[in-house]
C-alpha cells in the first residue's frame, strides 16, 4: 500500500503548526497527578514535535494512560502546566482542546458499525465544517462532504471498501477507519492509544505506514507496547516507570540504557 502525503488525496498540513519539522507543538512541564495519597505520575516533562512520531512506553501501571488523559484534559493535573501551540491549556476542558486540534483515539475502536466507511468519515467531517449541530439539514445536503471524505479514505488505503459497513471490516481495517475519522477532525496533534493492539502482522505494517505518512504533516504521540513498531516507526521515545520518566531519546539511546533494559525489556545488566 503506497501513501503519498504530498498528494492532494492526503491530509492537508494544518495552518497553525510550526513551519519546520521538529518544532514543538505540545509540551508539558512538571506534570503530576495524585489520586488520594497515590501519585500516579510525577514531574513529567514532555515535548511533542511537528513532523515526528513520539512513543510513550513503559510497563503496565507505568502511568502512560494517565499522561494521555492529562494531556487531552480528561483529567486535570494536580501540578504542572500543559502548552499547546503557544496556549496554556492546563485548565481547559477536553472539548475545548479537541476544537483546537488536539485529537485522541482510544484503545477500543470507535466507529459506527451500521454506517459505511464513507458515512463514518462524513460524520466526522461535520464538526470541522460547522454541520455537527444542524440536525434539520437533509442527508443529501451532506453530499458536499463526499469529496474530502473520499480523499481521506484514499489516503488511508480504504478506497476499495468505501461502501462497506464498518461492522463488516476486519479489526485492523476498523482501526484504519478510526485514523481516517480522526484526521477528518483536522487535528494538529494526534494522540494514538495503542493503535496496533490486537492486530496481525500484515495490518501492523499497513497502519505503521499510515502513521508514518501522517506524521510528516502532523505531530503524533502514541502509546505502544510493540517494541518492533516503536523501533521502526518512532523518532523519539519516552520511557515511564512508576509514574516518572525513566529515560528519553531515540530508539538506539533507549535500547542501550541499562535501566530500560532491566526495568522494561527484562534484560539483566551484565
Amino acid at each position: 500500500m503506497k501513501i503519498d502525503v504530498g498528494s492532494p488525496a492526503d491530509v492537508h498540513a494544518p495552518d497553525a503548526v510550526p513551519d519546520a519539522a521538529g518544532g514543538t507543538v505540545l509540551s508539558c512541564r512538571g506534570l503530576r497527578r495524585d489520586f488520594g495519597g497515590f501519585i500516579a505520575v510525577n514531574n513529567i516533562d514532555l515535548d511533542v514535535r511537528y513532523g515526528e512520531v513520539h512513543a510513550l512506553i513503559g510497563p503496565n501501571g507505568a502511568g502512560k494512560t494517565t499522561v494521555f488523559n492529562l494531556l487531552t484534559k480528561f483529567l486535570q493535573p494536580t501540578k504542572g502546566t500543559i502548552d499547546f501551540l503557544g496556549h496554556d491549556i492546563t485548565r481547559m476542558s477536553p472539548s475545548e482542546v479537541a476544537r483546537m486540534g488536539l485529537v485522541r483515539s482510544f484503545q477500543i475502536s470507535a466507529t459506527f458499525p451500521h454506517l459505511t466507511v464513507l458515512e463514518n468519515v462524513r460524520v466526522a467531517l461535520q464538526r470541522p465544517n460547522g454541520l455537527a449541530t444542524q440536525f434539520w439539514r437533509s442527508v443529501s445536503s451532506l453530499d458536499r462532504l463526499n469529496g474530502r471524505a473520499n480523499e481521506l479514505i484514499d489516503a488511508v488505503g480504504l478506497s476499495d471498501i468505501r461502501h462497506n459497513l464498518a461492522a463488516d471490516l476486519s479489526y485492523g481495517r476498523k482501526r484504519v477507519l478510526e485514523i481516517a475519522t480522526t484526521l477528518a477532525l483536522d487535528p494538529k496533534v494526534l494522540l494514538l492509544d495503542e493503535p496496533m493492539a490486537g492486530m496481525g502482522q500484515e495490518d501492523i505494517g499497513k497502519v505503521s505506514e499510515i502513521i508514518r505518512s501522517v506524521s510528516k504533516r502532523h505531530a503524533v504521540l502514541m502509546v505502544e507496547h510493540n517494541l518492533k513498531v516503536v523501533a521502526d516507526l518512532c523518532d523519539r521515545i519516552t520511557v515511564l516507570q512508576r509514574g516518572e520518566i525513566l529515560a528519553a531519546g531515540n530508539y538506539e539511546t533507549i535500547a542501550s540504557d541499562a535501566r530500560v533494559r532491566s526495568a522494561y525489556m527484562g534484560i539483566d545488566n551484565e
